[in-house]
């Protein structure tokens, strides 16, 4: 009797058992089979943000003192040694002279701008170093702003922008990036390809003529550059382009026969209907004093109109910008802080004076 009641116990707890597992079952495959249910809709006191509001605000674009650390660390360990002195002495004109020199600035450069900032101090009876650092850095803002920083464009026919330098500076890349910056203003862009010795250079601007929406106008390896250039011209005229941007080879200032080819691609592109308003030296800002000699030829043969100072943001030699405007008289219109279109930016004298001597 005992063995048949403990039997009819098993039984009942398998079946109980069976059936919990059965019930389980049956609801894990309703959640699979059933829609997830509707979200409900938001609260009134929290709407949904607009479509055209981003989520995420993007970072601030790098300032010109963030870009300049490497030129303004040649400044600061002098600067602050002046400015650590109770008084003006030899030893403060000494260090201010080494400072300049070692940015590159010049020696026949510095000369004159110390010679006029000894001027000032006697006349304004300065005695305190740091009234002498703002006298300085208002007597160089205002050495950088003297001449015409725009980029033209004349009425008339095509108007052509000649650009020059030494290879490896980044002429076709600054092309690249003037061009697209000009299109996206709304000029008719046409590339010339004028650099017929260098390997690759046609291709490279080609590629920045497809991004830009430009025509481009190539001829073989080799070739003449002024063909090339009055062909180029010619197009614009043809389809109603207004700017033709025309790369050069990269010449060697220090070879005679090739500054006269400059001059000859000058001469050509300069034709009816073509006219050139600008003549742009490329320099690269790391190069230093040679980059003053360079633009010292380059000005001889083409008459330039401006300089584009390239790779300032990677130079400890910022102080070329003075030496070109104090020496040659030539205004700095561009200024490379990058490898992106946005980091090629118009010179401002005064932003780039402010950030050269800003403290870190």
């Amino acid at each position: 009797m005992e063995s048949l009641l403990l039997v009819l116990i098993v039984i009942a707890i398998v079946l109980f058992v069976g059936s919990v597992a059965l019930v389980v079952h049956r609801r894990a495959d309703r959640a699979t089979l059933e829609p997830p249910p509707a979200p409900s809709a938001p609260a009134p006191s929290a709407p949904a943000p607009s479509p055209s509001a981003p989520s995420v605000s993007a970072p601030p674009a790098a300032s010109l003192r963030d870009r300049l650390g490497k030129a303004r660390g040649t400044l600061s360990g002098f600067l602050g040694s002046v400015m650590a002195r109770e008084a003006l002495d030899q030893e403060t004109w000494d260090e201010l002279e080494e400072a300049l020199i070692r940015a590159d600035v010049g020696i026949s450069a510095t000369t004159a701008i110390l010679d006029r900032l000894r001027q000032s101090v006697a006349s304004e009876g300065i005695t305190a170093a740091t009234e002498l650092l703002e006298v300085l850095k208002t007597q160089l803002k205002a050495d950088l702003a003297v001449g015409d920083r725009d980029l033209h464009h004349q009425p008339g026919g095509p108007n052509v922008w000649l650009f020059v330098g030494v290879n490896g500076v980044g002429k076709t890349t600054t092309i690249g990036k003037v061009g697209k910056q000009q299109a996206d203003l709304g000029h008719r862009i046409v590339m010339a390809a004028g650099d017929t010795f260098r390997a690759a250079a046609a291709e490279q601007l080609e590629a920045w003529a497809e991004r830009s929406g430009a025509d481009l106008v190539r001829g073989a390896e080799g070739g003449d550059p002024s063909s090339i250039i009055f062909d180029a011209v010619q197009r614009a005229a043809a389809r109603g382009s207004d700017l033709v941007l025309a790369d050069t080879a990269g010449r060697l200032h220090t070879k005679v026969n090739l500054m006269e080819e400059l001059r000859k691609v000058r001469r050509v592109a300069d034709r009816d209907p073509g006219q050139v308003s600008e003549v742009l030296l490329v320099l690269d800002a790391t190069t230093g004093q040679n980059g003053l000699v360079q633009a010292q030829q380059f000005t001889a043969a083409v008459e330039l109109t401006g300089v584009v100072l390239t790779k300032l943001d990677g130079s400890a030699k910022g102080g070329i910008a003075l030496a070109i405007q104090s020496t040659l008289g030539i205004p700095i219109k561009l200024v490379g802080l990058g490898e992106t279109v946005d980091d090629l930016v118009a010179f401002d004298p005064d932003e780039f004076i402010d950030a050269l001597f800003a403290a870190d």
